[in-house]
């Protein structure tokens, strides 16, 4: 049996003299692309803007890459990183309309925050870590003569789920707000689910562009809150009636457009924007409808040094996230209650952020409230647990 005869390897085509020149010039401008990224990080590390270690973390972060993955987040904040991914934002938006990791389009106008439809690793631990932690704080308040109402905002996706258009929301996610509801409120936490009241009122509670109720969910939440505060027996102090009037209509930038790295386009290249006609807010005398001086009703009271220096101090304090911030929540719930509060919401605040703000503050510690109003999104209630911190 004869061996077949071995072909000599065909000898490669020498590359023509265009393809060495343009080798040259890619293989120049990749040097100068990575010798600038270099330089950029190199920057933020000798300006100490990058933080190795956070201030607590745990072996599962480690192992499971959370410590890396947020130094490479603050990396991506040096200039060319955060140059390049915006024209790539720009880019997949206009060419194929996809609008990045972080927000998802729903139907026409409409924009979803991506973290309401993920299921979080260790969801159910990170929920009973905050319902312990709520059953614990309320214990801790009852001991100062404090009383606690926890009232928990459900999902965009949730009440707007008509404007999903092929959008999916895990099946898992159904139960979420009404089971951790349920636990707190059987172990005598005072607790309001708000979709059973934002629920009839749809897509017409909430803004396209944006991950927040407009004034419409603000009011019915803030009415339902307002009862529940009168149902527990007390009485909001001080005393202060509001007259409520609408705004001209402007234009009302969306936080998902900022999200989605969009925000910095021409206004006819971005999501089509909506426009609101935000309420005003003015004090009334408590005996007659007639106006006084325009009275920034919606801030509740949220100047720390004004509310120490106050002799009249709310006795209701509402903390909570950018929810409580955002439509005129704050005004409505005063309205609502014919008193002032003391709001302590934070943007960005999550769970724990501003209720750690603020029971370290004197606002609470010298001066406490007989009520704290707890607002909660239902989509902080899976993500990991920062432990709460009552000051003394």
């Amino acid at each position: 049996m004869s061996t077949p005869p071995v072909s000599a390897p065909a000898t490669p085509a020498a590359p023509s003299a265009l393809a060495r020149r343009a080798s040259r010039w890619a293989g120049l401008v990749l040097a100068v692309v990575l010798a600038a990224g270099l330089l950029g990080c190199g920057w933020l590390v000798y300006a100490s803007k990058i933080e190795w270690l956070p201030a607590s973390w745990t072996r599962d972060d480690a192992l499971h890459g959370e410590l890396t993955h947020r130094i490479a987040k603050q990396l991506s904040n040096a200039w060319l990183p955060e140059q390049a991914a915006r024209l790539e934002r720009a880019g997949s938006w206009l060419l194929l309309h996809d609008t990045g990791p972080r927000v998802r389009s729903g139907c026409p106008g409409w924009l979803f925050l991506t973290e309401e439809l993920q299921v979080h690793r260790d969801a159910q631990a990170n929920a009973q870590a905050k319902l312990q932690a709520v059953i614990a704080l309320r214990q801790k308040l009852a001991q100062r003569d404090i009383a606690l109402l926890v009232a928990v905002v459900p999902d965009k996706s949730r009440i707007a789920a008509a404007q999903l258009c092929g959008l999916s929301r895990p099946a898992q996610l159904e139960a979420r707000a009404a089971q951790w509801v349920a636990g707190l409120q059987q172990a005598g936490v005072r607790t309001i689910d708000l979709a059973p009241t934002l629920a009839p009122l749809g897509a017409s509670a909430w803004l396209r562009t944006d991950t927040h109720w407009n004034e419409t969910g603000a009011q019915a939440a803030a009415a339902v809150i307002a009862a529940q505060v009168r149902a527990a027996g007390l009485q909001p102090t001080p005393a202060q009636a509001y007259q409520a009037q609408p705004g001209p209509l402007a234009r009302r930038p969306g936080d998902l457009v900022h999200l989605a790295g969009l925000d910095w386009l021409p206004l006819r290249w971005q999501p089509q924007p909506e426009e609101v006609a935000a309420t005003e807010f003015k004090e009334v005398a408590a005996a007659g409808p007639a106006p006084t001086a325009p009275a920034e009703a919606a801030k509740g009271g949220d100047d720390l040094d004004d509310l120490l220096g106050d002799q009249q101090l709310p006795n209701v304090a509402l903390i909570g996230t950018s929810f409580s911030r955002n439509s005129n929540f704050v005004g409505f719930l005063q309205q609502a209650l014919g008193a002032k509060i003391g709001s302590f919401a934070k943007d960005g605040g999550k769970f724990s952020g501003s209720a750690n703000e603020y029971f370290s503050n004197p606002a609470f510690t010298q001066t406490p409230p007989k009520l704290v109003v707890w607002e909660i999104p239902e989509r902080d209630l899976q993500t990991p647990y920062e432990a709460i911190r009552l000051g003394r």
